[in-house]
């Protein structure tokens, strides 16, 4: 198991001063929300992590199951969206709700949603979903999803919900996304945003979750979006923001000011990190490796506090 920890977690303000700061971690995490600040703490063990569930809720993301997918990167990629499902499980404080930020499907079809429901639904958990690329690839360019998780979103499938004073918001950047290309929210989405902002208060803790990461990992990869400075613009006044993404298939974190980001692995597959291979997509591992390249977010969000923590787990951390 990967054990990140930043030393600034007890009060932030070291934190606001790591602006443009990268960090790489672990594979899953588990986070502790507590005025937006992301600190990490090591996956259930921890003390720290232990007292933090005690003065708030959890939360759960997940990403890029990819049901459906059988390459040689991951023939089994079921088996590791079920193991993932059963180390929630085993969690010893049963979290609020779970996110999943999307690429549920490999392809939209609608065995493969079925199949992601029947193991995701396992958890026994609320679940909250935005869409991946692969979700929006059925013939009526993502009906196939609205139709099951998006009945009550509005547009393409962006909502907010709010739980015990923090205000989650959940984008979706991949409609008409093009191979390779920049995700993008567009100007109905951003104008969504910016009113369903307008009546909070700069203190309301805030969680944006999205596929496609809200900052450029790599523009070459499409790994970023193209009108997120809009998106962010309308953000920045608040004190904590956290953007939660996946899309990349591997842990990425950065700080920026008051908005912290940060990237989940998948549970289907790995790929390689930014400009190390001619492309971005599955990448081949050797057998013995893959699960310690593979994860689950824990969220816990403490209340009364200055923290976020992200714990991040490893399939093969069992």
């Amino acid at each position: 198991m990967t054990h990140h920890h930043d030393d600034d977690r007890g009060g932030g303000g070291n934190r606001r001063h790591a602006l443009e700061c990268m960090i790489w971690a672990g594979t899953g995490v588990l986070w502790t929300v507590s005025g937006g600040v992301p600190t990490s703490l090591h996956l259930l063990g921890a003390a720290e992590a232990a007292e933090a569930k005690g003065k708030g809720f959890t939360f759960l993301q997940i990403s890029d199951s990819h049901v459906g997918f059988d390459k040689a990167a991951n023939p089994h990629a079921i088996d590791t969206l079920k193991e993932a499902i059963a180390k929630v499980g085993a969690l010893p404080e049963r979290p609020a709700f779970m996110i999943h930020t999307g690429d549920i499907t490999h392809l939209s079809k609608a065995e493969q949603f079925d199949t992601a429901d029947q193991i995701i639904g396992g958890a026994g958990l609320d679940v909250h979903y935005v869409p991946g690329e692969h979700d929006m690839i059925d013939e009526g360019n993502g009906q196939a999803y609205l139709g099951r998780y998006g009945k009550t979103a509005k547009g393409a499938g962006w909502y907010s919900f709010d739980q015990e004073g923090v205000h989650f918001i959940g984008l979706v950047n991949v409609v008409n996304l093009k191979a390779g290309g920049l995700g993008n929210l567009g100007a109905e989405q951003l104008a969504w945003l910016a009113d369903d902002l307008r009546a909070l208060g700069p203190s309301t803790p805030i969680v944006v979750f999205a596929h496609i990461p809200l900052w450029t990992v790599y523009a070459d990869w499409g790994w970023g979006t193209d009108d997120s400075a809009q998106a962010l613009a309308l953000l920045r006044r608040f004190g904590s923001v956290t953007v939660l993404n996946g899309h990349i298939h591997q842990i990425m974190q950065k700080v920026e000011g008051n908005i912290t980001f940060h990237t989940a692995r998948s549970t289907a597959f790995p790929q390689p990190a930014p400009g190390t291979a001619p492309a971005p997509g599955p990448m081949t591992v050797p057998a013995g490796q893959l699960r310690g390249l593979l994860g689950i977010t824990d969220v816990s969000v403490r209340n009364g506090g200055q923290d976020l923590a992200i714990i991040d787990s490893r399939l093969s951390d069992a």
